[in-house]
């Protein structure tokens, strides 16, 4: 029996959805612990892509998904996806999609203030997404958000919902000079999601810590990637949780000692949506052609991502705040073609070599990447299935980035599709 956790080792967009599908095969229950529908996660069955952004992907093989109470859920969000699958004939019911009972929830208040306050930044923008997700978290923080359990409860609801709406809309309408919202709208509206979602909310902890006491085995899935994460990442461009798997605990319910393995998701090259900073950034023809062979744009904001040569500062930082056993490599197969390839190993800072991503912007701003250059390949290894019939310089390429990170490779994507995959070691063995 093994307990997985998943994480995203860049700034998300690894491939994580994919890699959550394959491993959920021999997973008996798939939770989420973070994030809320900022994040999307693609999945290829049989050439149909589907994406999600609050159901774990395990739901397309009637894997009990879990929702945790670190996760923000938008019920719009949440229903439309639910009908979504059910029409392309996904099975969804009270048993195989559970939502924890302290899951805060995003109001439309939260949308409206992330919309009003990106445009007062205007060219200072952080670059979020407009779903709601930081004002849900600071709600929160300050202890005044609404979890489903309070959804639950008609006159909790209402009242909370009337002394929300007097506090933002006052902040809308005098400082960002913005609509006001409706509580009675608001209140009628959500009344009638706590109905369809009543029958899915559930003590998230209880329901996986008997699972786990019962053998199942049970996969941890992560939403956006370690330098996204609201401690450690590069802030303030980042996201509004903690994404890194010691978070994995706090979003869901459970024990360090439940868990077994941090697989950590590997893109062949570095990519990034929005703003922040970016040492590896090409912007050149070396860069468009692997934004477009990579058909680099975001899942949930269609956003191009600005891509670059992989990082191992980066990924050296994310190896020690997760605590990585092992890594599964995605989009190897989007460098072939190309003659040569660069690793970073080191920054170089006005004269000094730095080993490690540093926290201040300004120095980053600064950093230069020291490169390793390395042979490419030009043979299409889409249909490669085992380690050893990869073409020899993708072979020294993946065993370099395995040298470097100091963790063993596990996995390798070779193609978007479930069966464009070999498993240099199962996960679910140790």
């Amino acid at each position: 029996m093994a307990n997985i956790v998943v994480v995203g080792t860049q700034w998300g967009d690894e491939g994580k959805g994919k890699i959550v599908d394959m491993l959920a095969e021999k997973a008996d229950m798939v939770t989420r612990f973070q994030g809320g529908n900022n994040a999307g996660h693609t999945v290829v069955v049989d050439g149909t892509q589907t994406i999600t952004h609050l159901i774990p992907s395990g739901i397309l093989q009637n894997k009990t998904c879990l929702i945790g109470n670190g996760v923000v859920v938008d019920p719009k969000v949440l229903l439309e996806e639910v009908d979504k699958l059910l029409g392309m004939g996904v099975e969804i019911n009270a048993d195989n999609l559970l939502i924890s009972e302290r899951a805060q929830i995003i109001m439309p208040y939260h949308q409206a203030m992330d919309h009003a306050r990106e445009a007062k930044k205007g060219a200072q923008k952080i670059g979020t997404t407009g779903r709601g997700i930081g004002p849900c978290y600071e709600d929160k923080a300050a202890r005044k958000g609404v979890r489903f359990v309070d959804l639950l409860d008609p006159e909790v609801f209402d009242s909370m919902v009337r002394e929300a709406c007097e506090e933002k809309n006052f902040l809308l309408t005098e400082f960002f000079k913005a609509d006001p919202v409706d509580p009675d709208a608001i209140i009628a509206e959500y009344t009638e999601y706590a109905k369809r979602l009543a029958p899915h909310v559930v003590d998230v902890s209880v329901v996986l810590n008997q699972g786990i006491k019962e053998g199942k085995q049970v996969l941890f899935e992560g939403a956006q990637g370690t330098h996204l994460d609201i401690d450690h990442g590069t802030y303030p461009f980042v996201t509004s949780s903690n994404t890194v798997a010691g978070n994995v605990c706090a979003g869901s319910g459970v024990g360090p000692g439940q868990l077994n393995e941090v697989l950590g998701i590997v893109k062949a090259y570095t990519t990034r949506v929005g703003m922040g900073p970016f040492p590896t950034e090409l912007e050149d023809e070396v860069g468009n052609k692997i934004q477009e062979k990579g058909a680099e744009f975001g899942a949930t904001t269609g956003r191009r991502r600005r891509c670059g040569w992989l990082d191992m500062v980066l990924l050296e930082a994310t190896a020690r705040l997760n605590g990585l056993t092992g890594v599964a490599i995605t989009k190897l197969d989007v460098l072939g073609g190309l003659d040569s390839l660069n690793i970073c190993t080191a920054y170089e800072c006005e004269g000094e070599t730095l080993n490690f991503f540093p926290a201040d912007l300004k120095v980053l701003a600064k950093c230069k990447p020291v490169y390793e250059a390395m042979p490419g390949w030009t043979e299409d290894i889409s249909g490669v299935r085992n380690f050893d019939d990869l073409p020899e310089n993708a072979r020294n390429y993946l065993n370099r980035v395995e040298e470097l990170l100091g963790a063993p490779i596990k996995i390798i994507s070779v193609g978007p599709g479930r069966d464009e995959t070999m498993v240099v070691k199962d996960p679910f063995a140790g």
